[in-house]
């Protein structure tokens, strides 16, 4: 992911990183109307698309939504949001085309905004075609996006132009989790397709496949965490590892922990207690509320640090690498 464009000079211009950080901070909350379109059955709360009620999106009464159902004010703001994404996807496209002459990030933007438009017709279709399958295929491309976008924040950052010049760099042989990164991504995101499968399964579903892909979604959540605790430990570890690595890997540490005990309270909001734990859990933990505030919200602040995770690790899978291709701190050039 290097070439001979990656230098100092290529932070001239502040304009693509300041996009890719809008891009970043937009995502995300994205994810979270998202999720919350999912865990309320929010999708069809509006029947037609890209209107909405016949109206243009953007004209539509503030008011009616604002202070409408609540479904509504999930789907419409969700799809407020979604486009607010698109035109950062733009912006950040114009900003690499016009300011960063590094080929292979100029046609990364162009993936990203061809990904952003498949994933609004995705959610287009959803609707139209009321397909509850194309939901749960929206609701995989999501992360990928936001994951794209966390690769896109990453190298037009500071830290990557700065590589080879922090001063505990002063190895030859530099010792990076670029490749553990890299899988860990690739991992985190099967487990989000597993979510994805979790949050859209039919109520007609086999018991017996519920429980396979629940199973499988507890052998990945163990894969992925053990992947980000060595990740974090080669990264510290790591003689030359730069220190936004070693940055990106606490953060995803620490998520991991919280990620957890959402996955435990997300369990017990929406299936029960599980028979095993009858002993040390009180009785009331068996009841389940459908559809309660606290059950939706949870589950959805549960999918959300899933993407993040994945964000995250994206990142700091790019920066690693970029560590161990670039030149000896020896050679490398200052940058203000």
């Amino acid at each position: 992911m290097t070439d001979a464009n990656d230098s100092p000079r290529q932070q001239e211009s502040p304009w693509p990183r300041r996009w890719a950080v809008a891009l970043c901070c937009c995502t995300f909350p994205l994810l979270w109307v998202g999720g919350l379109v999912t865990s309320t059955d929010a999708g069809m709360a509006v029947p037609d698309w890209p209107t909405t009620y016949g109206y243009n999106m953007f004209a539509y009464p503030w008011q009616t939504w604002m202070f409408g159902p609540w479904d509504l004010l999930v789907e419409h703001g969700h799809r407020l949001l979604g486009s607010l994404v698109g035109l950062l996807t733009i912006g950040l496209l114009v900003a690499v085309w016009r300011s960063d002459s590094r080929r292979w990030l100029r046609w990364l933007t162009v993936g990203a905004l061809v990904l952003v438009i498949a994933q609004g017709v995705l959610g287009g279709m959803r609707v139209i075609l009321n397909e509850r399958q194309l939901a749960m295929l929206h609701g995989c491309t999501g992360p990928l996006f936001f994951a794209l976008a966390c690769v896109l924040l990453a190298v037009t950052s500071r830290a990557w132009f700065l590589i080879g010049n922090e001063s505990n760099e002063g190895a030859t042989n530099r010792r990076t989790p670029g490749g553990l990164l890299a899988a860990t991504a690739l991992f985190a995101y099967l487990q989000l397709v597993l979510g994805a499968q979790l949050r859209h399964v039919p109520v007609t579903v086999d018991p017996w496949a519920f429980a396979a892909i629940v199973k499988l979604h507890l052998v990945m959540a163990a894969v992925v965490s053990g992947h980000v605790v060595a990740s974090a430990v080669r990264a510290w570890q790591g003689e030359g590892c730069p220190r936004a690595v070693r940055r990106l890997t606490a953060v995803m540490t620490l998520a991991v922990v919280v990620q957890l005990s959402l996955g435990v309270a997300t369990w017990l909001l929406k299936y029960g207690r599980p028979g095993w734990a009858s002993a040390w859990l009180p009785d009331t933990m068996g009841a389940v509320v459908a559809d309660g505030w606290a059950q939706t919200h949870i589950a959805t602040a549960h999918s959300a640090v899933g993407s993040l995770i994945l964000g995250l690790a994206a990142a700091a899978a790019a920066i690693a690498i970029r560590s161990t291709a670039s030149p000896s701190p020896t050679s490398a050039v200052a940058v203000d």
